[in-house]
């Protein structure tokens, strides 16, 4: 099935008092490169999303987005060190006694001293919590596919649509090539009588000069292999192959090499306006395949 690199998707989840959304975007890159972005609480979960989105996403540039809030009131609890509290009161006394204060200490003025009352997190059920970010995860991955796939489509069909195109352009010069030989020969001909007026024209001689002339014009094999490539790059496109992408590029590279070639041994104005378009519809195709995965 054909994707394209190109995608969105998006899914919330709510489980309990805890909130897990999910935001995903795609676009075009040689290779799978993956950006996750997600609270801290969340990191250790890192390997296990890479490990998901790679089941499903074979290249391109992928931003993850992943916000987590849990609304519970047993996210922190207090926590008292009375160790150290002792240990305050300790230091204070000796200071009253060295310096002959007054120790006004009171348990509010204790309380706010550096650890004594501190915030802990509480430990969470990480089974629990990546079954709460897997749901979010599993939805937008799902919905960042389907669009990946409906994007696929309407590339496929445009690429279709210009490969037909192109074999008219192929059938074209391959009409063309015998007429221009023809109208070569003839106007051969009509030179050497010009020159020749009364003198008896060698005819062995004009055909070998259309033979050299047709060889060297001859753009069979360029236009066969041409053909083929255009054939291969349309089954290829109808194939369940996953990851294509590069595969198709290279069937272009090749169509790109014939089309130079039949150019460049071009002799008439329509066929080298024809192997121009012809290389125009290729290059293309060819923008067209960089958003395939």
């Amino acid at each position: 099935m054909i994707k394209s690199m190109t995608g969105f998707g998006r899914c919330e989840i709510m489980e309990g008092e805890r909130r897990f959304a999910v935001e995903m975007k795609g676009v075009n890159h040689r290779y799978l490169d993956m950006n996750i972005r997600m609270p801290k609480k969340l990191n250790f979960f890192e390997t296990s999303i890479r490990s998901l989105l790679k089941k499903s996403i074979l290249r391109g540039k992928v931003d993850l987005f992943i916000t987590y809030e849990d609304s519970s009131e047993s996210q922190v609890a207090l926590k008292y060190n009375e160790t150290l509290a002792g240990e305050y009161l300790t230091y204070f006394k000796q200071m009253e006694e060295a310096f002959a204060l007054e120790n006004d200490i009171r348990v509010s003025t204790l309380s706010r001293y550096p650890e004594v009352l501190s915030m802990e997190e509480q430990a969470v059920d990480e089974e629990e919590l990546w079954n709460g970010l897997r749901q979010a995860l599993d939805g937008a991955i799902r919905q960042f596919v389907e669009t990946r796939t409906l994007e696929g489509e309407n590339l496929k069909q445009d690429i279709v649509s210009k490969l037909d195109g192109m074999l008219g352009l192929v059938a074209y010069i391959e009409e063309r090539s015998p007429e221009i030989v023809a109208a070569y020969r003839q106007k051969l001909e009509e030179k050497v009588k010009e020159l020749l007026e009364d003198a008896q024209m060698d005819e062995g001689r004009i055909a070998a000069e259309v033979v050299i002339f047709a060889d060297k014009i001859c753009t069979d094999e360029e236009i066969v292999r041409l053909k083929s490539h255009i054939e291969h790059m349309k089954e290829t496109l109808k194939s369940e192959e996953a990851g294509i992408g590069r595969k198709l590029d290279f069937i272009a590279q090749e169509m790109n090499r014939e089309a130079n070639t039949i150019l460049s041994k071009a002799n008439d104005l329509e066929v080298s306006n024809r192997a121009i378009d012809l290389k125009t519809e290729i290059e293309k195709v060819r923008e067209q395949i960089q958003n395939i995965e």
